[in-house]
């Protein structure tokens, strides 16, 4: 039994933040010069009020409108995201009252943030294609913008908020539709790049929080979300095109044989980079983040839904899709439309 793939949605805040209105809030940040580096130019911020629990709930309700005959096939819930609700219990399980879903789902939590949809498919692929569930919805959500200082120049202009709902079921009726083999990686040396220091066990709350300033001129708490841009930048070019290279081989295909590579939207410098390296063609190299800004996990599923919707990709397709980031991990499979 394969799984493939039936049905996307996303839910993107009502607050739109354009370039321009940056601009406004930040007249030395050069935002207009920025966004040629990082390709976004409006990014959503969650409300103070709205958790990613409640992002994802409202993904999921739009996929239900958009495909009504699913809601009651579903029995497993996947929660992608670094934001739970509590720290116990898992949001899933939250998720699966308020959606009004059967008590015969399984619901779990995974944190795993810009590698954080690869790692989910693969849960809901070995979930299906061991026989423990037949259709999943796999949520992914982030407040991300909740943990970045306002002054914050490095990553304020490339950040949003969002959430995806996406149904993965088993390959029954359609041919040749499916997800395939993975490949992933790690390495922990790299965590402190791109991490938030306090709140979990190992740093509870500081005894006092204060602002610092990097010698960019970078504001952030430090309580804040940190990302050290320079190394997360060479990480994603370095690892990015290995990564492509290791999912073709496990794939048993060549480049060539991929119609359409989905990268996470990590910014534009690192998504052309990564293409101009292993040579793919430029409009073979999709990117949405202009739209919406860097969303974590969301960024694939989006920029999928988006490339369906605009008919850069067809039934029939092959499309490689890839990520790096946070922990360091990365990974990456091909699905078949």
């Amino acid at each position: 039994m394969k799984s493939y793939i039936k049905a996307i949605s996303y839910y993107l805040p009502e607050k739109a933040v354009t370039n321009d209105e940056l601009e406004h809030l930040h007249p030395d940040w050069g935002i207009h010069e920025l966004s040629e580096h990082t390709g976004v130019k409006t990014r959503y911020y969650s409300a103070d009020d709205e958790t990613a629990a409640d992002m994802a709930v409202k993904a999921a309700e739009k996929l239900f409108e958009e495909n009504p005959q699913i809601k009651d096939k579903i029995d497993f819930v996947l929660f992608c995201t670094h934001n739970s609700d509590y720290v116990a219990p898992a949001s899933a399980c939250l998720i699966q009252n308020r959606l009004g879903l059967s008590n015969s789902v399984g619901a779990v939590d995974i944190n795993q943030g810009c590698t954080g949809y690869i790692y989910s498919l693969s849960l809901a692929k070995g979930l299906i294609e061991s026989g423990s569930a037949r259709n999943v919805l796999m949520l992914t959500a982030e407040t991300i913008t909740k943990w970045i200082h306002p002054e914050d120049k490095s990553s304020v202009p490339l950040f949003g908020d969002g959430a995806t709902a996406n149904y993965v079921v088993a390959n029954k009726d359609v041919e040749n539709s499916s997800v395939n083999n993975f490949v992933f990686g790690t390495d922990g040396k790299g965590f402190k790049n791109l991490f938030i220091e306090y709140y979990g066990a190992r740093n509870r709350l500081p005894e006092k929080i204060f602002e610092v300033t990097d010698k960019l001129g970078n504001k952030r708490l430090n309580t804040s979300f940190y990302m050290n841009g320079s190394s997360v930048f060479l990480f994603s070019i370095k690892r990015g095109p290995k990564v492509v290279k290791d999912v073709l081989e496990r794939n048993n295909l060549k480049l060539e044989d991929i119609d359409m590579f989905i990268f996470h939207q990590a910014n534009k410098m690192i998504v052309e980079t990564i293409g101009q390296r292993l040579g793919i063609p430029p409009e073979k190299n999709y990117s949405y983040i202009e739209n919406c800004g860097n969303i974590v996990a969301s960024t694939i599923p989006i920029a999928l839904k988006n490339a369906w919707t605009e008919k850069k990709v067809k039934r029939g397709d092959r499309v490689l899709i890839a990520a790096f980031g946070i922990g360091y991990s990365w990974g990456a499979t091909i699905i078949n439309l």
